[in-house]
Order: C-alpha cells, then structure tokens, then sequence
C-alpha cells in the first residue's frame, strides 16, 4: 500500500499554486495581437522562452486552414499580458498523409532564405508529383525550389512572405516554376522556423473586420423616425373631417 502524503506536503503544493498568477498570452503584430491563450507563473521571467502553438483557424476564424499549426515564443512580460514573437510553422502530420500516396513521389528540400527585411527563414517546402519520378527530375525540382525561394526573399518582407505561405500564394509561384520540369500534383512549405530577426516587428498579415459606421446607422434611425412621424401626422389628418353644418 503507498504511503499516504502527510499534511504539510500536500499544504506546500497548495500554497505553491497559490502563488502563481495567470498572464495572459497574445500573438505579435503580425497577427493583430490577439489573445491566444493564458499560463500560470509563480515569476514573470519563467515566461520568456515558453512556446504556444496556434492553428491559422483560431487565428483568423478560417476553418479551411486549420491545418497550420503557427509558432509563438514569448519575449517579453508587460504587468499580466506576455508578449510573442513568430517563431515558425508547422501542418499537421495528419494533412501531410493525407497527401501522400501511392505511386507518387514526395519530394523535400530545405532553403534558408534572407527576407528583405533582414530575417533569416528556413523554408522546408515539398512537392508531389502526379506519377513516380526519376532521381534527377527530383534534384532539378529542388533546385527550382530553392532558387524560387531565395528569390522572394529578395523581393519580400517576413510578413509578405508568411502571409503567402498562409494564403497558398507561395506554394503555387513555386509550382509555376517547376512546370519547367514537369507537372506537379501539389507543392506545400511543410515548415518554417526563424534563425535570425531582422529589422523592426514585422507587420500585420491579417485584416482587421470592418467596423460599423455609427454615423450611417444614426442617420437611418433618423430617416425612420421622420417617415414615422409623417405617416402619423398623415392619419391624424384623414380622420379630421369637417362637421356638416344643419340648416
């Protein structure tokens, strides 16, 4: 029979809980700083380092892309609120199978690639061709890849280039290059991770929901009351009728 915990053991571990407190997690810029998640800590600096995985759907309300998984690092701690970096990205091991299938022919690569802004991503794209391919087709592919990487690099920002990656955008530019070669079946970036920040915080990659013009909706309250108003003063005249006058 185990032994049972004796008062003062199970009175630390409560007091223990007792003295940590709830932060409050939040995406960097790039992802309109919304809150993702919340931890307890006993010290604020036991914070910094700590990762939280997201998925683009609880991100942005987008069921189509809930399977990519975004990487968050926390950096700094302000009062409650712990702040993030981007990180990386990663799809589900459960859409990377379904992807793949008989007969067809996974090709990976890896691409460190200098963003305009300064950033060092490594990029792990891949393709799958429709039918089996040959050693030396799969090397000219990698080679596109990476030159097509490399070149969007050159010509864009972290966040231009993450949101492409979100999007599809980048995976089906690289698919247009590889044409070259051969037809692709589909062309993913499996994943991305940071190794090295650049210049100032990346920008906001996802667009902020309309906000109603209240102006408008007073404007319209009003135009209702006044057509209100002269339909009533409307029927208040119809029922005024002139007395008759008796002779």
């Amino acid at each position: 029979m185990a032994p049972r915990k004796s008062k003062t053991a199970s009175r630390k571990i409560r007091d223990k809980w007792r003295a940590k407190e709830w932060y409050k997690i939040h995406a960097p810029r790039m992802f309109n700083e919304v809150e993702i998640g919340d931890t307890p800590s006993a010290d604020p600096s036991n914070l910094i380092g700590r990762t939280v995985d997201v998925t683009v759907q609880e991100l942005s309300g987008d069921f189509s892309k809930s399977h990519i998984k975004i990487k968050f690092k926390v950096t700094s701690v302000d009062g409650h609120t712990a702040k993030t970096s981007f990180v990386g990205h990663d799809l589900t091991s459960e859409y990377v199978r379904r992807l793949t299938r008989r007969r067809k022919t996974k090709t990976d690569h890896v691409v460190d690639v200098l963003t305009k802004d300064g950033f060092t991503l490594r990029v792990k794209p891949m393709s799958i061709s429709e039918t089996r391919i040959q050693t030396s087709q799969e090397e000219a592919i990698r080679r596109i890849m990476g030159e097509t990487l490399i070149n969007m690099g050159k010509e864009m920002t972290l966040s231009e280039i993450v949101k492409g990656i979100v999007s599809g955008d980048v995976a089906r530019d690289i698919a247009k290059a590889c044409r070259e070669v051969m037809p692709i079946r589909r062309i993913e970036i499996r994943k991305t991770h940071v190794l090295a920040t650049g210049e100032g915080e990346p920008e906001s990659i996802i667009e902020p929901e309309p906000e109603e013009d209240e102006s408008e909706d007073e404007s319209e309250d009003e135009s209702e009351d006044e057509s209100e108003d002269e339909s009533e003063d409307e029927g208040s005249e119809e029922e005024e009728e002139p007395e008759e006058s008796e002779d």
